[in-house]
């Protein structure tokens, strides 16, 4: 039987309360998922107690011994783009990473992933307003200011705040599944579903005009009938919009182009159905509006960089095949 997966959440002084929740509340306890889930440890980063910035202190049971440990290392945030990390926290980064553990530096963590030379060469994003500062310090790093966040091999990094909980509800579904990670969702009353690539900073995200209210019920009947061919000129007659005025009004009102976004919605409906049916592939790139077999494994190779013949065969049934 698969053993628990082993999750080292670091902490230090200074430390924003809501950071060091994300990974604890959604990695945390298991109230959605049968049989083996995460362990997660805090590990201290700092001799204790440490003090947050909400005023009060926080008191590890582990140290950075606890990298050693873990299969999954988070960087929740990092105090300010430039207060140097600890010695022993780079080290311990970089010892876990060289064994083949995961990191993750969010928010402002990927400063400290970046302090490491973990992100040399790789792709990575943070909270957009340091974007600047960060390519500047680090221009090895192929940084992205514009996505929630980013899986470059065992590294990730994400932008601020609650693009944390994206990242997080992320590592769910690669490790237990679609089923599992929307429950996390649901019960933390967040988005099941935000891929890493859609946009940090919408214009107008929430619905307030009678327009935008059109737009947001266009988006449910599309969920509705991915099935189906959608060629803009037509979906923008539904709402009696030129072309050009519905690309304008999708872009501010989504942060995605029209294409992008069925994409996106398709290839997510996509991974539900290899993980829950037993359809083939050329059904499901029926269902999901691929056309065919060759698009849908062309679009899943592009999106996630494995076949979907290969994806069923991790996620099937809603948790990855135990490792050979």
């Amino acid at each position: 039987m698969p053993s628990s997966i082993k999750v080292a959440v670091v902490a230090f002084d200074q430390i924003s309360p809501f950071h060091l929740s994300v990974p604890c509340l959604v990695l945390g306890e298991n109230r959605v998922h049968q049989g083996p889930w995460f362990d997660v440890r805090v590990c201290a980063a700092e001799p204790g107690p440490l003090r947050s910035t909400a005023g009060f202190s926080v008191a590890c049971d582990h140290d950075l011994q606890g990298l050693d440990w873990a299969d999954i290392v988070i960087v929740p945030s990092w105090r300010t783009s430039g207060d140097a990390p600890p010695q022993a926290l780079l080290d311990g980064l970089r010892q876990a990473h060289a064994r083949g553990a995961r990191v993750v530096g969010l928010c402002l963590g990927a400063y400290v992933l970046a302090e490491a030379g973990l992100l040399t060469g790789c792709s990575a994003t943070t909270h957009w307003a340091w974007a600047a500062d960060f390519e500047r310090r680090f221009p090895d790093v192929q940084l992205d200011p514009n996505v929630l966040y980013v899986q470059s091999a065992s590294v990730m990094t994400s932008a601020g705040v609650a693009a944390g909980i994206d990242c997080c509800l992320h590592i769910v579904r690669e490790h237990y599944g679609h089923d599992a990670a929307n429950q996390v969702a649901r019960r933390l009353v967040v988005p099941p579903h935000r891929e890493g690539n859609q946009a940090q900073f919408i214009e107008q995200p929430v619905p307030r005009r009678l327009a935008d209210r059109r737009m947001a019920e266009l988006l449910d009947w599309l969920r509705a009938h991915l099935h189906q061919s959608h060629p803009i000129d037509t979906v923008a007659e539904r709402l009696a919009l030129s072309r050009r005025t519905f690309t304008r009004q999708f872009k501010r009102l989504t942060g995605h182009s029209f294409g992008d976004w069925l994409r996106h919605e398709r290839i997510a409906l996509a991974r539900q159905r290899l993980e829950s049916s037993a359809h083939s592939i050329e059904q499901i790139a029926d269902e999901c509006g691929f056309g065919s077999s060759a698009s849908l494994r062309q679009h899943f190779l592009q999106t996630l960089q494995i076949s979907p013949s290969a994806y069923r065969r991790l996620f099937r049934n809603g948790a990855p095949a135990p490792a050979a």
